[in-house]
């Protein structure tokens, strides 16, 4: 650029170099607010008509997850069997999506029997560590394939 009397002056040359930058920061931002589905084999697959996990703006939300073992479909019989497999999914579900467990800022589990709370509590306290994330757990009537709990998260990347 030059000064022509007062004015700016851009060259040819010059446009096209601050053309392509505000293309390439544009991109960026685009890339950074557009959905992307998170998928992965090292947590049950959805079994309807949903995502395992979105993110978007750099935050991951996952889908409910239950405690499926994803190589085999087999589901572990009692609550802290369930609990162990539910976290073991959600934390494999979170990593998938370039994210990390220690990232997790809420989790809602939903558990089919409220006095089962200290038992998956006490799971709980084994994948996530203080600050804990944020928490809602509540009680349910039923769960897809009757399993015993239920959980979902928020992370960020």
């Amino acid at each position: 650029m030059t000064d022509c009397g007062g004015f700016l002056h851009i060259t040819l040359k010059g446009l096209a170099s601050w053309s392509t930058m505000i293309e390439n920061i544009f991109t960026k931002i685009k890339e950074a607010y557009m959905q992307k589905v998170i998928s992965t084999d090292k947590a049950p697959s959805a079994i309807g008509p949903y995502s395992q996990a979105i993110e978007i703006n750099n935050m991951v939300y996952t889908s409910g997850v239950i405690p499926v073992d994803p190589p085999t479909g087999v589901i572990p019989e009692g609550v802290e069997a369930q609990a162990e497999q539910a976290f073991k999914n959600l934390c494999n579900l979170v990593e998938a999506s370039g994210s990390k467990v220690e990232n997790i800022v809420k989790t809602t589990v939903f558990i089919k029997e409220m006095n089962d709370f200290g038992k998956i509590n006490e799971i709980y306290k084994k994948y996530f560590k203080e600050p804990f994330p944020a928490r809602s757990c509540v009680e349910v009537a039923r769960l897809p394939k009757d399993v015993l709990l239920e959980v979902e998260a928020i992370a960020w990347k």
